[in-house]
């Protein structure tokens, strides 16, 4: 949908919107921040442009009888005119300690061997992740351990962390790993 050339952003919105109307369609939009982002002072065309296509959304958007979800991680960075516009805000807050737990214990592959030392108290514990990025934990220490040829260990799990962390923009802190953080390596 989104164009590097100026206005065909709006003329495929136009044409998703009017396909649409009347339809019962329900339109999602997933990394919605990205395209309902927050207008900003003008300092060059650019930005005058971006701001046209915000405003041109909100339009749209009002206008558009059907069911429209909008999907983000970062609701902070949506423009407050559309947040206001909207009906109903969902929120899925990161999983507390409990929930974590049980994801780390049922969240492997099917038949994945585990060793005895993984410390699913300490992961649950200490690492606040949502429920995809423990999955993605699993699913790369399992990895590691087929790659091994042997059993889902905490060290695989540790990097397998890790790698999460580095995909999230966060540091692999001694503080957070603890006794386990010489296993990053």
């Amino acid at each position: 949908v989104v164009s590097k050339y100026i206005g065909d952003t709006e003329k495929a919105l136009d044409q998703l919107f009017r396909e649409a109307q009347g339809t019962s369609a329900i339109l999602l939009f997933d990394e919605a921040d990205a395209l309902f982002g927050k207008r900003t002072e003008v300092k060059d065309a650019h930005d005058r442009y971006a701001n046209i296509e915000v405003a041109y959304l909100l339009q749209a958007l009002e206008a558009y009888e059907g069911l429209t979800i909008l999907a983000t991680n970062f609701r902070h960075n949506m423009d407050d005119a559309f947040v206001r516009r909207l009906a109903f805000i969902v929120d899925f807050p990161y999983p507390e300690e409990a929930e974590r737990r049980q994801m780390w214990a049922r969240g492997w592959p099917r038949a994945t061997p585990l060793a005895l030392d993984l410390d699913i108290e300490f992961l649950a514990r200490q690492f606040k992740l949502t429920g995809g990025d423990i999955r993605n934990a699993a699913l790369a220490a399992a990895f590691g351990a087929v790659a091994n040829g042997g059993r889902v260990t905490m060290a695989h799990v540790i990097r397998g962390v890790g790698r999460e962390y580095q995909k999230l923009g966060r540091v692999c802190a001694e503080s957070d790993f603890g006794p386990y953080f010489e296993l990053l390596a």
